[in-house]
């Protein structure tokens, strides 16, 4: 049996020696899509828990969507982070999304008044963790999920990708990355395009979670395809994607190789 637990690290470039010790490069906008039958979100625990990991000092701002803390705290303990621990010491800034009321019907300004508010929340805590003691942090952005920030925005992709330029413009200025979980068959046919086609020019990384072409296996719980946009080789721009096989354990993932499972 030939796998490794990092190689999701190895794809996403964090196993060197550069900026944070093996955090996300600053700017860096990481794509990670899934749907009904695969969920991603074992990704976004991964990477919150690299980050603030203590060799890297690193800060999480979570803009949580679609679960409350307790959901996350309870996971990411199981993986050895303390969430509870790293909010209290201003290491993780949980945005709670499931507690704002957004209104039933679309109101003049209002979703955008709703999503300039989120956007003082992120930037504020931005302002935080670059001050003080934690001035030198690397700040990671994680949003979960993107397909209801659509659904509170009343379906306005105006609104969202507006939104989310201005995110990606924060974390060009601030040195921070910006992590997004986005379900993607929830969309009808004519909307997908768009607003999966802004998102996918936006990120540097496209990280795809998808079932086994071959089917339900009892070890093997989907595929997982990391792609690397924009890699200089040769003289000239190209994609590199690393494919892989998962099963989702109690206390993490298992990453391999397709084929090398015994």
């Amino acid at each position: 049996m030939n796998h490794s637990p990092n190689l999701l690290d190895e794809a996403l470039g964090l196993t060197g020696r550069g900026f944070g010790g093996g955090a996300l490069s600053p700017g860096r906008v990481v794509l990670v899509e899934d749907c009904v039958e695969t969920s991603g979100a074992f990704v976004l625990h991964h990477l919150v828990k690299r980050a603030l990991s203590p060799d890297r000092g690193g800060t999480v701002i979570f803009i949580a969507l679609s679960h409350p803390f307790s959901h996350y705290d309870r996971i990411l303990r199981k993986l050895g982070c303390n969430l509870s621990m790293h909010r209290e010491h201003n290491r993780f800034h949980f945005v709670d999304m499931l507690k704002v009321e957004f209104p039933n019907e679309i109101q003049k300004n209002a979703v955008e008044h709703g999503l300039v508010d989120l956007y003082s929340k992120i930037l504020k805590a931005v302002e935080v963790s670059s001050s003080g003691d934690y001035s030198r942090a690397h700040i990671s952005i994680v949003i979960d999920d993107l397909s209801i920030l659509e659904i509170v925005a009343h379906g306005s992709v105006d609104h969202v990708l507006d939104f989310l330029h201005y995110c990606i413009t924060l974390t060009s200025e601030q040195d921070c990355s910006l992590v997004i979980l986005n379900h993607e068959d929830i969309y009808p046919e004519m909307e997908a395009p768009r607003l999966l086609s802004h998102l996918i020019y936006l990120a540097d990384f496209v990280i795809k979670a998808e079932p086994l072409v071959t089917g339900i296996a009892a070890d093997v719980h989907g595929q997982l395809t990391v792609l690397k946009k924009g890699t200089f080789n040769d003289s000239q721009y190209t994609d590199k994607a690393s494919n892989f096989h998962f099963q989702v354990k109690e206390n993490g993932v298992e990453l391999f190789f397709p084929g090398t499972r015994c």
